[in-house]
C-alpha cells in the first residue's frame, strides 16, 4: 500500500521521537504508530536495523505487538537472541501475532515462544515472559507448555507454567472483579491483569475501571500507595490510547486540572494521541501552576500543548486560544512558540 506524502513525513516524525530521549516524546510516538498500523512498520524495521540503542529498540517492538504484523517475527528472533529487556519485549511482540489473521505468521510466533520457554540456556526472566506471553492460548498449548517445563530445574517456570496450564485463574478474577468495580488492595495485581487484558478488553470497561482507580488513588492516605494508583491509571490511558480511544479524554483533563506535580509520563503520552481542544486550557493551567523547578514538566506540558493544538488546527485566532491568551498571556507565548 502506497503512503501518501503527509503520512510518510509523520511516520518519519514520530520513528525519530522513538530514538530520542523524550520519555513523553517516545510513549506518544509508540501509541500514535500503533493507531498507524501496517503502514508504518517498514520504518519501524528500519529504524530497528540502523541503530544499537536498546531503548529504541525496545520502543519499536512495543510499537508492533498491537499491529500483528508477520515482519515482526524478524526482529524478535534477533531480540530475544540478544536476551535481557530486549528479549523481554521480543515475547511480548510475538504475543501480539498469536492471534493475527495470517495462520502462517501466528503459528511461527507460537513456535519461537514455545522455544524460548523451554530454552535452559536463557535467562529465567526471558523464559517467564515467554510464558506469560502464552496466556490465553487454547488449553492444548497450555498443557504442552506445563509438560514440557515438567521437569525444569526452576522452580518458578514450573510454578509458573502449572499457572498457565490452569488458565491464571488469579488474574482472571483480578481483571473480572476490577471490571464490576472491586478493586484489590494493591494495584500491582490489576496492573499485571491489565498487561494481558486491556488490548482487548471492552473500551468501555477501562473507562470504568480508570473511574474506580481513580476513586481509590483519592481515597488512599499513603502518598506512595496513591502513587502507585495513580500511574495504575496512567497505564490504562495508555492502553486506550494504542487503541485510538478517547472514552476517557475527560479524566486526562481533569486530572491536569487537578494536578499539584507533574503527573505521570503515561498521562501526557495519552493525550499527546487522543487529546481534544477541550484539554488545551487544562493544560495552560498546569503549566501556569508549574514552578521553575519543574522545568522538565513544563517542557513536556507544551510540546503536548502543541502536539494536540496542531492536530485540531487550533490557530491563534481560534475562540480556545484567545481565551488562554486573556487568562495567562506569557504561558500563551511559551506555548505556541516553536518546539
Amino acid at each position: 500500500m502506497p503512503i501518501k506524502a503527509s503520512a510518510a513525513a509523520e511516520i518519519r516524525q514520530l520513528t525519530a521521537a522513538l530514538c530520542g530521549d523524550d520519555e513523553v516524546r517516545r510513549e506518544a510516538a509508540i501509541a500514535r504508530l500503533a493507531v498507524i498500523g501496517p503502514r508504518a512498520v517498514d520504518a519501524l524495521l528500519r529504524t530497528y536495523a540502523t541503530t544499537t540503542d536498546r531503548d529504541t529498540r525496545i520502543a519499536v517492538l512495543r510499537t508492533l505487538e498491537p499491529m500483528g504484523d508477520r515482519r515482526t517475527l524478524a526482529v524478535a528472533r534477533d531480540a530475544i537472541g540478544a536476551g535481557g529487556d530486549l528479549a523481554q519485549a521480543a515475547t511480548s511482540a510475538l504475543r501480539g501475532l498469536l492471534e493475527s489473521q495470517d495462520d502462517t505468521a501466528g503459528t511461527e510466533a507460537l513456535d519461537v515462544l514455545v522455544a524460548t520457554a523451554v530454552d535452559r540456556s536463557l535467562t529465567r526472566s526471558v523464559r517467564l515472559s515467554a510464558v506469560d506471553a502464552l496466556q490465553g492460548m487454547p488449553d492444548a498449548v497450555r498443557i504442552r507448555i506445563a509438560e514440557a517445563l515438567e521437569s525444569d530445574p526452576d522452580s518458578s517456570l514450573k510454578t509458573r507454567a502449572s499457572d498457565l496450564a490452569a488458565g491464571n485463574p488469579a488474574t482472571d478474577a483480578v481483571w473480572q472483579d476490577a471490571v464490576e468495580g472491586r478493586l484489590p488492595d494493591r494495584p500491582a495485581a490489576l496492573r499485571e491483569a491489565a498487561q494481558a487484558r486491556a488490548a482487548s478488553a471492552a473500551l468501555g470497561s477501562i473507562q470504568k475501571m480508570i473511574d474506580a482507580v481513580r476513586t481509590r488513588e483519592g481515597a488512599v492516605d499513603n502518598p506512595d500507595r496513591s502513587a502507585e494508583w495513580r500511574n495504575l491509571r496512567g497505564a490504562l490511558h495508555q492502553a486506550l490510547a494504542l487503541r485510538g480511544s478517547r472514552v476517557a479524554v475527560y479524566d486526562l483533563r481533569e486530572a491536569l486540572e487537578g494536578a499539584h506535580a507533574p503527573l505521570p509520563t503515561s498521562f501526557l503520552a495519552a493525550l499527546h494521541v487522543v487529546g481534544d481542544q477541550s484539554c488545551l486550557e487544562p493544560i495552560a493551567a498546569a503549566y501556569a501552576g508549574t514552578g521553575a523547578v519543574d522545568a522538565r514538566w513544563k517542557v513536556q506540558l507544551a510540546a503536548t500543548f502543541r502536539a494536540i493544538a496542531r492536530r485540531e488546527k487550533v490557530t491563534s485566532r481560534h475562540a480556545i486560544a484567545k481565551r488562554i491568551n486573556s487568562r495567562w498571556p506569557n504561558v500563551a507565548r511559551d506555548l505556541t512558540a516553536s518546539a
